[in-house]
């Protein structure tokens, strides 16, 4: 029996306040005049708000807290996916996006640093968020650093990140950090001032594992699709 996983979530007064990302634009933090990287949060929570958003933004906070102490200023794009549902279903039968679909996998393809968060069902990550990444190109996310976090109305589903998100992402080629963070419903309803509990101090443990990997790669500059055109032959013979 599944249980359900992206549940709407409150807004406890400790709720950490990020880098105001909005759903496929940029925002800026950290130090002028250093050197950028860019980081992209994708995020397949299907209500808003949701629990799966809150962890989303608390683990943003965190590895931008701990890349701006290297003096790093950083790029943050969020991308909603659930934004993008109708338009993946018809990627899917014609092999074509939206232009607003294609920005957000270009968005993604030319991070420095992808955190990825999923609701739970039935054990592993939802249809929507596999999804999103099937359609990504193959090989481009190669050596990525990733961040990977789930969210559930249960701590039953807690593994579901080390048997599912994780082959996911080495299928893909992705560098992904030592500590997946999993927020069950009573994790972010718990009062936590100090923000010392197990979620807080697992998402600042993995935000300061993603920065290195970020920091240790030559920055990704973003490509336009003109620039290299597919020929047409290879079009045609990938539709045979």
């Amino acid at each position: 029996m599944s249980t359900p996983a992206d549940t709407p979530a409150s807004t406890p007064t400790s709720t950490p306040s990020v880098p105001t990302a909005r759903e496929g634009g940029r925002t800026d933090a950290g130090a002028d005049g250093g050197t950028r990287r860019s980081l992209v949060v994708v995020s397949a929570g299907l209500r808003q708000p949701s629990s799966t958003r809150l962890l989303a933004d608390r683990l943003t906070e965190a590895s931008v807290a701990a890349l701006t102490e290297h003096g790093v200023s950083v790029d943050v794009t969020v991308v909603e996916v659930r934004e993008h549902a109708h338009d993946l279903t018809n990627m899917l039968s014609t092999g074509f996006a939206t232009p607003q679909l294609q920005a957000a996998l270009d968005a993604v393809v030319g991070a420095d640093g992808i955190i990825a968060v999923s609701p739970i069902f039935s054990g592993s990550y939802s249809g929507l968020f596999k999804t999103f990444f099937d359609v990504i190109e193959d090989g481009t996310l190669a050596g990525t650093p990733v961040l990977l976090g789930a969210t559930a109305g249960t701590a039953r589903h807690s593994l579901a990140i080390d048997h599912a998100l994780r082959p996911l992402f080495a299928y893909l080629r992705t560098l992904v950090v030592p500590t997946g963070v999993f927020g069950a419903t009573e994790d972010f309803g718990a009062a936590d001032p100090q923000g010392t509990s197990g979620l807080a101090s697992r998402v600042r443990r993995a935000g300061a594992e993603l920065a290195p990997l970020v920091l240790a790669r030559t920055p990704k500059r973003p490509v336009s699709a003109l620039a290299a055109p597919t020929p047409f032959e290879q079009l045609l013979a990938g539709s045979a």
